[in-house]
């Protein structure tokens, strides 16, 4: 103190703020959560859903069907399946040349008419998002690139195309009221295509079961 200045003009200097280098939290802020944005970040609720699959993609679909047609066979079947037999045992013989195979085929031809007499079995079929299931076995979407609708005899039909080239397609057989259905749910998991009958085909379903 400067001998010249008189004690009475003496004030006590104002309070300063804390120059402490952090602040204690109340209880308040301390129980509330620690949320760090970037200036171009705000922040959002997340009420997005994922997407949910129709009515039609979460229901299987259930059907029973014979494993082939049935019909009965005509004096004409036995006509050109004798011929076909025939054809069949002389390409052996003479452009194969394998006597082992002109053997087989008789053979063969007895126990295909033994087996014709035996009755269809029906089958049950369901349709999901696993795949398709033919009694206790599945064939999964992945093994089939397409899928086609066939009629024949005013009978419904689905081929799966399988994707390995040589294995051969998965035909089902469905009732008519099935068939929106079962088309839809295939529809969302395979392309669909026109299918036509070839001539091996067409031979095949003369001489079928």
């Amino acid at each position: 103190m400067h001998p010249n200045q008189d004690p009475t003009d003496w004030q006590q200097p104002t309070e300063q703020p804390s120059q402490a280098p952090y602040a204690a939290m109340t209880d308040e802020a301390q129980s509330g959560p620690l949320v760090t944005l970037s200036h171009d970040e705000t922040p959002t609720s997340d009420t997005s859903e994922p997407p949910q699959e129709s009515a039609t993609e979460q229901q299987p679909v259930r059907w029973q069907a014979t494993e082939y047609l049935h019909h009965d066979k005509t004096t004409l079947w036995f006509i050109l399946f004798g011929v076909v037999v025939v054809a069949f045992i002389l390409i052996a013989i003479f452009l194969i040349q394998s006597i082992t195979f002109a053997v087989l085929v008789p053979v063969m031809a007895a126990a295909l008419v033994v087996y014709s007499y035996r009755p269809p079995r029906v089958i049950d079929y369901t349709l999901s998002r696993q795949g398709l299931h033919i009694n206790d076995r599945l064939y999964s979407f992945g093994e089939f690139k397409s899928f086609g609708v066939i009629r024949d005899d005013g009978e419904y039909s689905i081929m799966l195309i399988p994707t390995k080239r040589f294995r051969p397609g998965v035909t089902v057989y469905f009732p008519e009221e099935a068939g929106e259905a079962i088309v839809d749910m295939l529809g969302v998991r395979l392309p669909m295509q026109e299918l036509k009958l070839d001539v091996i085909d067409k031979l095949t379903r003369k001489l079928r079961m």
